[in-house]
């Protein structure tokens, strides 16, 4: 066998592996697998950006937009601690890299040297790492590396995908065994377990006794691709969908079927479908507290009452919240295959016999239409958010892809963007981090360059990570950042005006000296840094300033000023125990 460095079998590695991209940042600790990929340069392209937590916000959004995962690479000690938050990130909504961090070296394990944790164990990153990786490796010598690899890659993409953490004690990368190349991970054959045909056969039973039927899809059907059979599924019966922030798409938004988002800033047509449903067929998802109104009874879902029967490949997810009448261990595009296959032998399931139910839920939907329609079109001074979701709607291509960061402007988002396409609208959903939207997007250019990427983020959320003006300008990475200008933390600054008697401390951007509201100048911001800068304060100005951003393809940063003052219309709710929960403005529980 031939003698290799431990960091010239990684570079090696990953380009057997066809990973295109490392995105990470240089440090004493990672210099020698460097110095390895400057010999694999033209395969193996280092992105770096200015912060590690944007590394891993890049990464995970180019597995969510390309399902193929990528790596990132970070020095010893506070580099890979930055590491924590996108790995967090990317565990809570299934998405998938190789987070490799360094370690200090062997022979100084447990002595104290430069930046090792050594309290409770030596070297101990790997367990900082633990909670919020789905699985953490740390070969310690050179020969350990080849399995330590492939079973790396294959985790991160076996079953429910999940990062998985590398660490690496930084004198492995120059050090030299007698190693071969692992053999090729599975990461290109995807693992899609069936339903059992008795399985199968039990949902289709259900089917057949239920006359209010609804699908429920999540991120694991955008994962597994099913968006085609769910759609077709949806069409043969003439079954409703709701889906979840990260389902979005898997069904185009605008179809006649499909009725958004569930909870408590959902939609008003998808909490009435969903409380007053007699079966729900849920595909991928985990019933989280947002999409489920806290898990109160009658706002969002009517459980148990109501059938359940829960898909899902990750079998900790079946019956977490609520207790499936049926649950099915499956990929959801087999699984929804294997229901297209069986119907045509059951009478009796038919778009006829769910066409009543489907009236009423067209209904609730024209009531919606009729009660949101109107303010889309309200031309202020600041801009009102649902002109400034809607006119996105309209000027942006159906190709584009939208990454959203945590904040306000997510709840406008989540009740009114309708998704055209799968894998196009990217949230941090159950992490909420902020930072994923600002940094994620350039993560989604890379995966996409051919389409059109755009985040829409918090005046807060942007200010975190400023620096990826720096980055999208030295790689000419063409995105548009929308900054949604409320001067505050706005979605808290909305609970203490709910929940706290407007008892506003902490959650608004004052000047010091003035007393006035304050921002920088978002746009001389993206102008110093080399990017495009405008700043939009007339509504009659939003669609064309956003037309020209894109024809441009430049790196550009609009800055919208939007009206704090104006609230999503909750439509189910949501509870921060023990403070009392609140009634939707539109619409009321009803339990079966």
């Amino acid at each position: 066998m031939p003698k290799m460095k431990g960091g010239e079998l990684i570079a090696q590695y990953l380009v057997q592996e066809k990973v295109p991209y490392v995105f990470g940042i240089c440090g004493h600790g990672n210099v020698g697998i460097l110095d390895a990929m400057y010999d694999v340069r033209d395969e193996l392209k280092l992105i770096s950006p200015r912060h590690e937590q944007c590394a891993g916000h890049m990464a995970d959004a180019y597995f969510r937009v390309k399902h193929k995962p990528v790596a990132t690479l970070t020095s010893t000690g506070p580099g890979s601690a930055n590491m924590v938050m996108s790995c967090a990130t990317a565990l809570s909504d299934s998405s998938a890299f190789l987070c490799i961090t360094s370690n200090v070296p062997t022979s100084q394990h447990n002595r104290a040297p430069f930046q090792e944790l050594y309290k409770h164990n030596q070297a101990d990153f790997a367990q900082v790492m633990r909670p919020v990786v789905k699985r953490a490796f740390q070969p310690s010598r050179v020969d350990m590396l080849p399995l330590a690899l492939r079973q790396a890659m294959d985790t991160m993409v076996t079953g429910r995908p999940g990062p998985v953490n590398l660490d690496i004690p930084y004198n492995v990368y120059q050090e030299e065994a007698d190693v071969e190349l692992p053999p090729p991970s599975h990461i290109h054959r995807a693992h899609r377990p069936g339903a059992s045909d008795v399985d199968v056969a039990a949902a289709l039973d259900l089917l057949a006794a239920a006359h209010k039927p609804v699908l429920f899809i999540g991120h694991g059907a955008t994962l597994s691709q099913a968006g085609l059979e769910i759609t077709t599924l949806a069409e043969l019966l003439g079954i409703p969908v709701i889906t979840s922030p990260n389902g979005m798409g898997c069904i185009a938004g605008d179809h006649p079927l499909a009725l958004g988002f569930i909870g408590r800033n959902g939609a008003y047509p998808a909490n009435e479908a969903g409380r007053r449903a007699d079966l729900v067929i849920t595909l991928g998802t985990r019933f989280d507290d947002r999409s489920s109104s806290s898990w109160h009874e009658g706002y969002s879902w009517n459980f148990p009452s109501t059938k359940l029967v829960h898909v899902d490949i990750d079998p900790q997810e079946l019956g977490r919240n609520y207790a499936p009448t049926l649950g099915v261990i499956a990929d959801i595009q087999v699984f929804t295959r294997q229901l297209l296959n069986a119907l045509p032998a059951r009478t009796g399931i038919t778009a006829a016999r769910y066409a009543p139910w489907l009236a009423e839920v067209q209904g609730w939907q024209a009531e919606w239409e009729a009660f949101v329609r109107p303010h889309f079109g309200d031309s202020t001074n600041p801009l009102r958010p649902e002109f400034v979701v809607g006119t996105l709607q309209k000027v942006l291509p159906d190709d584009v892809i939208l990454a959203l960061d945590s904040g306000v402007h997510h709840n406008w988002f989540m009740q009114f963007w309708q998704a055209k396409r799968p894998q196009s609208m990217l949230n941090s959903w159950g992490y909420s981090s902020m930072g994923f939207g600002v940094c994620g997007v350039m993560g989604a250019a890379l995966a996409a360059p051919d389409r059109p990427c755009v985040a829409v983020v918090g005046d807060g959320g942007f200010t975190m990570a400023p620096y990826v003006l720096c980055t999208a300008v030295e790689y000419n990475l063409p995105v548009v950042w929308i900054v949604w200008n409320n001067f505050a933390w706005g979605a808290i600054r909305d609970l203490q005006y709910g929940l706290f008697d407007g008892r506003e401390i902490g959650t608004a951007f004052y000047n010091g000296t003035t007393g006035e509201r304050y921002n920088p100048d978002f746009a001389a911001w993206a102008r110093a840094c080399g990017a495009d800068g405008y700043t939009v304060t007339r509504p009659q100005d939003l669609g064309a300033t956003v037309q020209q951003a894109l024809k441009n393809k430049r790196p550009c940063v609009i800055d919208v000023h939007v009206d704090a003052e104006v609230r999503p219309p909750s439509t189910g709710t949501w509870q921060l125990p023990p403070i009392p929960y609140k009634q939707p403005i539109y619409g009321k529980p009803w339990k079966a």
